[in-house]
């Protein structure tokens, strides 16, 4: 069974993006999820929460795929899996490094953001590894909206 999320959310809809050695990865990313979000009816937003909601994924797309290309090797695969409670972004990198805020967060700083806006918007983030492959899978869930 393809679950949307660690929660049990079932997957209603699932849309994946490879993005490989593809120039622009994150605004190429940025835009597959908007589209995406247009799909699923999140777009355009009817109220003022949706449309902050739909900001939100788009804004944990741009940092999990720029995470992938400055600390793991380039970004390999974008998933997009949709629950009844629950929206799931994957980002499939090369890289062996273990993505955190940092810490301690520096609001006045330049650069190290974000992880911490991913924890700081998301449900709940985390690293998936497979045993004996090469990279790893940094995923983030958000709330659907209502």
């Amino acid at each position: 069974m393809d679950t949307a999320a660690g929660t049990g959310d079932v997957a209603l809809e699932v849309r994946t993006l490879a993005l490989g050695d593809a120039p622009g990865v994150v605004p190429l990313a940025r835009d597959f999820a908007r589209q995406v979000l247009r799909d699923w009816g999140w777009l355009p937003a009817a109220t003022a929460d949706r449309r902050a909601a739909a900001e939100d994924v788009l804004l944990v797309v741009s940092e999990l795929v720029t995470n992938a290309c400055l600390h793991a090797e380039g970004p390999e695969r974008l998933r997009i899996a949709r629950g009844s409670k629950v929206l799931r972004l994957e980002v499939v990198d090369r890289g062996a490094g273990q993505p955190a805020p940092r810490t301690p967060h520096r609001a006045g700083r330049p650069g190290g953001h974000g992880m911490f806006i991913v924890q700081r918007l998301c449900l709940d983030w985390g690293v998936e590894r497979t045993p004996g492959a090469p990279g790893k899978t940094v995923w983030a869930e958000l709330a659907a909206p209502q």
